[in-house]
């Protein structure tokens, strides 16, 4: 028995191949995001603390009023949020095919969960009138327990 394969098994056990090292490696990394879910749910539960992270605030920019709000009722009937608030009259200016545009827009505060945050992006995509919609999210390291757990409570199945 040559010496580089007597350092990779153990006595009494067939040396694991490549492909069942890979195997390993990807159930690991498909799995992690399941399984720190689950750990943060449980220290939750146990500690009644906010974890870091959890929840996150997204930021929508509007051409007006009217399309803020229906955005806003889409959202939380959906229950890809919680709370909404409408920031009227938002001045923007930004670079747009390469020429300075200004405009009045109407901001959203949209409050969600953090693993929310890319189905609501994606659904802020598919309804907004713009060809690229501000979307980003920023999460919430710090906030009263009894509003993270109203947020926890408004994102609940029914």
């Amino acid at each position: 028995m040559d010496r580089r394969s007597s350092r990779c098994s153990l006595p009494g056990y067939p040396r694991p191949g490549v492909l069942t090292c890979l195997l390993i490696m990807a159930a690991f990394f498909l799995t992690y995001p399941i399984l720190r879910t689950l750990s943060l749910k449980l220290h939750s539960a146990f500690t009644g603390t906010h974890i870091s992270s959890t929840y996150s605030i997204v930021f929508v920019n509007c051409p007006n009023e009217q399309i803020a709000r229906d955005m806003a009722r889409a959202v939380l009937d959906k229950k890809l949020a919680t709370s909404v608030n409408i920031l009227p009259k938002t001045a923007s200016l930004y670079f747009w095919n390469g020429e300075i545009e200004e405009s009045t827009e109407n901001l959203l505060l949209i409050k969600t969960k953090t693993s929310k945050v890319h189905t609501l992006s994606d659904y802020i995509r598919l309804v907004h009138p713009f060809e690229i919609p501000e979307v980003f999210s920023l999460t919430m390291d710090q906030g009263d327990e009894r509003y993270l757990k109203w947020l926890e409570e408004g994102l609940a199945k029914d």
